[in-house]
């Protein structure tokens, strides 16, 4: 069974910090393009970070220089890690693979003074 699992949310002041870890299983996870997206209160869901399974990285250009994504392949899992976090940054956020048809349940960031 595909699975995605997010963890690694929570409560953040601006300027603070948080790194997001997004757990699979049932595919093979190194032969594929991850993602990670966001969705805030009442926003489309938009895109924040890519890393080809070369290991090549994108970012969203209101996360460049504050957000770095990673992998881990022996470990199944894919990494956000966020810093200088600002309230916009305030959203659920999903991870999924480029080909693979499911969703996490996504983890609640939130960045408030």
């Amino acid at each position: 069974q595909v699975q995605l699992v997010e963890s690694g949310g929570g409560l953040v002041q601006p300027g603070g910090s948080l790194r997001l870890s997004c757990a699979a299983s049932g595919f093979p996870l190194s032969r594929f393009t991850m993602r990670w997206y966001r969705q805030a209160l009442g926003k489309e869901r938009e895109l924040v970070a890519s890393i080809t399974s070369a290991y090549s990285t994108g970012y969203a250009d209101s996360v460049k220089g504050r957000f770095t994504i990673s992998r881990d392949n022996a470990k199944n899992t894919v990494y956000l890690q966020m810093n200088s976090l600002k309230p916009e940054d305030t959203a659920v956020y999903y991870c999924a693979a480029v080909g693979i048809g499911a969703w996490g349940q996504g983890t609640q960031v939130t960045v408030s003074s």
